[in-house]
């Protein structure tokens, strides 16, 4: 098995089992799918969300942890997903969510664990060009809080992906971040809308 799951912060863990097993946080949530799902629902696959942070003067891009997310499964398939965030009094449940993100999540995770190699799987949020990505990390015993995306490490686009970036097709880091970073910033070299690397 290729992929290293990281283990999540058993604190995010409780907080989420807590918000499923809350009549109250479910019927609230903006999730249909969510409301209306047979059987037991349980939190799978968390995965670290690192958002990446392009500062102008940067020498190469950095990330924050942002939450942890966990594939909230119904009986045959995931119908949404749950963030934890880390507060000052610990890591909270923030919020259930659906959308297309979930089964691209999904797609990405089977297609890495049919890729040769070992990895930790990490998501990586860019706000700037509303995009998320499967991290494919390269040293499957780091510490998933923290680092940014090493040269050799994969990049899959999930779908839906911003104009010119192919979903579910993986990139080195090196050659999809210089492209993300002149989307977001600018410069010399190509221009906004020029397709990423192939």
């Amino acid at each position: 098995m290729p992929l290293h799951v990281p283990p999540a912060p058993p604190p995010a863990l409780r907080s989420v089992l807590a918000a499923l097993g809350s009549p109250t946080a479910v019927r609230e949530a903006r999730t249909p799918a969510l409301r209306t799902a047979q059987g037991p629902l349980s939190p799978e696959h968390p995965l670290p969300v690192h958002v990446l942070d392009l500062a102008p003067d940067a020498v190469a891009p950095a990330t924050r942890l942002a939450a942890w997310r966990f594939q909230i499964r119904s009986t045959e398939r995931a119908v949404a997903a749950a963030d934890a965030v880390l507060t000052a009094d610990g890591w909270t449940f923030s919020h259930f969510f659906e959308g297309p993100y979930i089964p691209s999540t999904e797609l990405a995770l089977r297609q890495a664990e049919a890729m040769g190699g070992r990895y930790q799987p990490r998501l990586l949020s860019i706000p700037d060009l509303y995009m998320l990505a499967l991290w494919l990390h390269g040293d499957p015993e780091a510490d998933a809080s923290c680092g940014a995306p090493a040269p050799a490490d994969l990049l899959v686009p999930l779908a839906p992906a911003p104009p010119g970036f192919a979903a579910h097709r993986p990139h080195r880091a090196a050659e999809l971040l210089p492209v993300i970073t002149t989307r977001i910033m600018p410069g010399p070299g190509p221009r906004l809308g020029s397709p990423a690397p192939a």
